[in-house]
């Protein structure tokens, strides 16, 4: 099944499978949060993006190999449901921002910011910093060598726009969004947010002004 980034809480995962890199992604809970599991192609370790509710679902994605890495992209309760659980039954290493990291419910074993890097593996993802959604929000990027960059953007970015902010927040969560990831990489890159669909930088990219003028 070709990988279009559309999943449903309680369905299957969709999977994309690059040539370093599998990224399986799942919907769970209330909030039909998405959940991105990468898994390093050579060594076979593993690494969670927001372990945001459905622990039986994402033990059972995880599957029998184990789990080295959950990274929290941001504070909000939403995204860390099942994080106290999956950090018991794997003892993967807990990432989060230092910003955020107070807000979230279990001691973080490895704080990170914006040019930090983390390995899956072979794979080396490289953080984004992005202030706005909250102080202490994070995206991941995987550039592959072979094709376009891979961004997971949290609630930071969606199609459409960026994530909930306020009046106050919004500008400097559009600034970072633009500076940090439009103005870096190009249209083919792929955006994996925390909610809903996945998008490209190419379709977003003529809304950023329209952004702006509505502030949100």
């Amino acid at each position: 099944m070709a990988y279009t980034g559309d999943v449903s809480v309680g369905g299957p995962a969709q999977v994309r499978e690059l040539a370093a890199l599998i990224i399986s992604k799942i919907a769970v809970g209330p909030y039909e949060n998405n959940c991105y599991l990468l898994r390093c192609r050579r060594s076979g370790e593993q690494l969670l993006i927001d372990a945001a509710d459905g622990t039986e679902e994402l033990a059972a994605l995880i599957g029998p190999d184990g789990l080295d890495t959950i990274v929290t992209t941001h504070s909000h309760a939403d995204h860390w449901q099942a994080l106290p659980a999956l950090l018991k039954a794997t003892d993967a290493t807990a990432v989060a921002h230092p910003l955020d990291a107070p807000d979230i419910p279990v001691p973080i074993d490895r704080l990170v910011d914006g040019g930090d890097t983390l390995k899956v593996g072979d794979v080396s993802l490289t953080v984004i910093h992005l202030r706005g959604h909250t102080p202490g929000g994070i995206a991941l990027v995987y550039d592959d060598p072979e094709g376009p960059p891979h961004v997971f953007t949290g609630d930071s970015l969606f199609p459409g726009g960026c994530g909930r902010s306020t009046p106050e927040t919004f500008p400097q969560l559009l600034a970072d969004v633009t500076e940090r990831i439009f103005d870096r990489y190009p249209d083919e890159t792929w955006i994996y947010p925390g909610h809903g669909k996945d998008t490209t930088l190419g379709a977003e990219r003529p809304h950023l002004e329209e952004w702006k003028q509505r502030g949100w």
